[in-house]
């Protein structure tokens, strides 16, 4: 297997990256999979604001209205803006650990597999006609209320998804822990791989919560468990707990690597070290403890009363200090510094301003007193957007362009990238700063119309101007990577010209072993360093250059998923149909064969020659 690229034939690249346990490739996947997933979540939202631009609108009914609010909302979390950072680990993190592959390559493939399965599962309910339609946080009572298999796909499809979440958030814990470069210490890891190794942590915690409230529903639903049915006995209440002790360090489970991919491109865009970066790493960690202490503030209006509430809006007011510190310290870090404002630079700039306002409008609903008044109607709509959208989504956003050439070794036009940017911000404030107001002005959530003369016209109708302005900014990016694509011009391996951390001293894309040799790291912005004093290729070798042991590519990940995928459908239709309980045995016996075929395959890796690598390198013209 040479690192010179070979022409294959179609089967031969399908094969190929059927059965990768290539972090970068299974990071492109990652890409292209919530990629696909996040068009289907904006068409849902686009269906979505076409049915309120006018009142008494009947372009969608009642109940499919619901169905689109439902897997929008699930669709953008689980299975868009999460495995799209999951991506953007996958293919930067081990280089900016001077690492060869994750720790774990077969479950990392297994975990991509899991994720897009599950998600499979969950959008066959469109084709099937049975949509979830209880909300995207499923509440119990909904939930069981619902009728047909909608609610079944939801839960055993995130089941599935989930599974794969948590597997990739353990390899990446093991990987950071593990795997640094010498030199390497705690704090010298960039930004990034700081804010993936906390939010691993986090779906550590987090995510087991959500699979047990998923396994009672499920149950619930096709066993009759009466976890959730009080009139069995069963606590409504307590799914709300375990979703949101799950809800709740989800969200900084995405925002944080955004922090993350932010923190990368100021330092890099305004030429500086990252102001404070201790002071960065202990805010990170703050966040990522206090994320898991502040969930009940989704719940102030249930009734746990006073002393709870007093609690859980402490709680939240406290974890807006840490977020605090990140903002002024990325402020402090373009003070003074020569800004060169590229499109991700545009992207970082746009999140300052617009995720404040989504933090200030938290604090808001952090005192319990405003958030009864505020609670359902679309000030909610409005906060968790500039939140998830001004955040997240604008980070994936300036992601895409910062590592683009990184992953395939090419560059986005800058001036699409610029298009892009601006269609979408001015697009997403329009959207979404007049909810808002429309929340204070009475308009409750999930309502799938509303009457004439209450006041909503012409709010409704600019909050879907801007919605089709980010379609637009969307459908820009598009097109800009499908024609860099076709052009296909290579880059250098630090096309900003200003790359700080490691992955920017090798290859765009990188050869798949990653590095000649384990670099040595001297410090915090090591590349940055060694060009300072001289050495332009940005590395130094920590060892010489020797046989390096890589793991084979499997196709038993995928055929692990597939079965799980397989015995959803069984498990589903196992009373009604024929067919249920076998396929549902069919399923299960598939993914254990699978799993016994792994364990008895005794599969060593295979050896890059070092005449290979030094080949390579001659090839380049020097060191990696």
């Amino acid at each position: 297997m040479s690192s010179v690229a070979q022409k294959k034939g179609f089967g031969a690249t399908l094969w190929d990256w059927l059965t990768t346990v290539d972090h970068k490739k299974i990071g492109i996947l990652y890409f292209l999979g919530g990629g696909f997933f996040f068009v289907v979540g904006g068409i849902e939202a686009m269906l979505i604001r076409w049915q309120l631009h006018i009142p008494n609108n009947d372009f969608v009914s009642a109940g499919l209205f619901n169905d689109l609010i439902t897997m929008h909302g699930t669709t953008m979390i689980f299975l868009a803006a999460m495995p799209i950072l999951f991506g953007f680990m996958n293919a930067i993190m081990p280089l900016q650990i001077g690492a060869r592959d994750v720790a774990f390559p077969f479950l990392n493939s297994l975990g991509f597999w899991m994720f897009f399965f599950g998600g499979l599962f969950l959008n066959i309910s469109w084709l099937y006609g049975e949509v979830p339609d209880a909300g995207w946080t499923s509440y119990a009572s909904l939930s069981l209320a619902s009728q047909g298999h909608g609610v079944d796909f939801y839960a055993i499809g995130l089941q599935i998804a989930g599974g794969g979440t948590l597997i990739a958030g353990i390899n990446f814990l093991v990987t950071i822990i593990n795997m640094r470069a010498p030199g390497m210490t705690y704090m010298r890891m960039p930004l990034f791989t700081w804010t993936t190794f906390v939010a691993s942590a986090m779906i550590l915690f987090a995510f087991p919560p959500l699979t047990i409230g998923l396994f009672f529903l499920t149950f619930d639903r096709m066993f009759g468990g009466n976890f959730f049915n009080h009139e069995m006995g069963g606590n409504t209440i307590i799914w709300e707990h375990i979703f949101w002790i799950f809800g709740h360090p989800e969200v900084y489970i995405l925002i944080l690597p955004a922090f993350g991919i932010f923190s990368e491109i100021f330092s890099v865009f305004s030429r500086k070290r990252l102001f404070g970066y201790p002071s960065m790493v202990f805010a990170t960690v703050l966040i990522g403890f206090l994320g898991f202490m502040v969930w009940a503030h989704h719940m102030f209006t249930v009734g746990l009363g006073p002393t709870a509430n007093a609690i859980f809006a402490v709680a939240t007011m406290a974890i807006a200090v840490p977020t605090g510190v990140k903002i002024f310290n990325w402020l402090l870090t373009m003070w003074g510094g020569s800004i060169k404002v590229t499109t991700p630079m545009l992207y970082a700039l746009g999140f300052i301003p617009s995720f404040t306002m989504g933090g200030v409008t938290g604090v808001m609903q952090g005192a319990a007193p405003l958030d009864y008044q505020l609670h359902d109607s679309y000030f909610i709509v409005a906060h968790f957007h500039y939140v998830i959208v001004g955040g997240v989504v604008l980070a994936i956003l300036a992601a895409t362009h910062y590592w683009w050439p990184k992953m395939f070794g090419t560059m986005l036009n800058e001036t699409l990238g610029k298009v892009t940017f601006w269609f979408f911000f001015i697009g997403f404030h329009m959207t979404f700063l007049i909810q808002h107001w429309l929340g204070f002005w009475g308009m409750p959530r999930r309502v799938w119309t509303y009457m004439d003369g209450q006041g909503w016209n012409l709010a409704n109708l600019i909050s879907t101007v801007g919605a089709f302005f980010m379609a637009v900014g969307v459908i820009v990016l598009v097109i800009n990577a499908i024609i860099t694509s076709v052009k296909n011009v290579k880059v250098s391996n630090d096309p900003w010209g200003d790359g700080r951390t490691l992955e920017w001293a090798i290859e765009s894309p990188p050869v798949y072993y990653n590095f000649a040799a384990t670099p040595l790291v001297r410090g915090l912005d090591t590349v940055w360093i060694e060009k300072k004093e001289g050495n332009e290729s940005g590395l130094t070798p920590s060892e010489p250059v020797k046989d390096i042991h890589m793991p084979n590519g499997s196709i038993i990940p995928l055929l692990m998923a597939f079965g799980l995928f397989i015995a959803g459908f069984g498990a589903m239709f196992r009373t009604e149909e024929s067919w249920g309980l076998p396929l549902l045995i069919f399923g299960l016996l598939w993914t254990f064969v699978s799993m016994a075929a792994r364990s008895l395959q005794d599969d060593t890796g295979y050896y890059v020659k070092k005449e290979e690598i030094l080949r390579d390198l001659k090839r380049k013209g020097g060191q990696n």
